[in-house]
């Protein structure tokens, strides 16, 4: 019997059995980072087995999921757009902490 890794759920791609986002694995993997630094760091609650399952769905259905990320990227662009001009003030509050914080950790 085949072992599924990853299935369609609400609009997205997510690691079976799991509430772990096939984007943040395949984000993380994209980054650099290993399987097991994967596993280990970024999704403890994820086998190495899952890790390295979302990995290979990804690589044998890349041009699918590409695609998908692309278009979940584009969405969450249109969103802070939208929110910056709803509310320039808290925006332009929200960038001036986080220069704070960037010049802070300099």
């Amino acid at each position: 019997m085949e072992k599924r890794y990853v299935e369609q759920r609400d609009g997205g791609y997510w690691i079976s059995d799991s509430r772990v986002s096939l984007d943040s694995v395949v984000c993380a993997y994209l980054d650099g980072l290993s399987p097991e630094a994967i596993a280990r760091e970024c999704f403890p609650t994820l086998s190495l087995e899952q890790v390295y399952g979302a990995i290979t769905y990804y690589l044998g259905h890349r041009a699918e999921i590409d695609a998908h990320l692309k278009e979940a990227e584009a969405e969450f662009e249109a969103l802070r757009q939208r929110t910056r001009s709803n509310d320039p003030e808290f925006s332009r509050r929200l960038a001036e902490a986080r220069r704070q914080i960037s010049t802070a950790r300099s």
